[in-house]
């Protein structure tokens, strides 16, 4: 667009033309607003999602009611810096325990009732 518009102005006879980087330069300054937009659009959230991802899990607390990544629901019974340990179902003898990775916990469930 810009490169168009240099193109068609005329150097008065005798004058060199124009410095080459001012036209570099205005073809780069097209590309800025798609990159202003791609950013706006995919990174900003991006990086909002995990960090209320983090602040979830940093809340954390034991008797939460968590889904993990794999579909499993359960209950925390106990969580360290790395691991949690939920409680997947109740046996006839004793509760089914499991033990995942922290960040496998991809959201708290809203308490029912409780």
């Amino acid at each position: 667009m810009w490169s168009d518009a240099l193109a068609q102005t005329t150097a008065p006879a005798g004058q060199a033309q124009g410095d080459p980087r001012i036209g570099m330069l205005l073809q780069v300054l097209q590309f800025l607003p798609i990159f202003v937009i791609l950013y706006f659009l995919l990174i900003r959230p991006q990086q909002q999602q995990k960090k209320k991802h983090d602040q979830m899990l940093r809340t954390l607390k034991k008797g939460d009611r968590v889904l993990t990544s794999g579909g499993l629901y359960g209950t925390v019974l106990g969580l360290d810096e790395t691991k949690v340990v939920l409680k997947i179902a109740e046996g006839q003898k004793e509760d089914v325990k499991a033990e995942f990775a922290r960040s496998a916990v991809s959201q708290v469930m809203p308490e029912e009732g409780r």
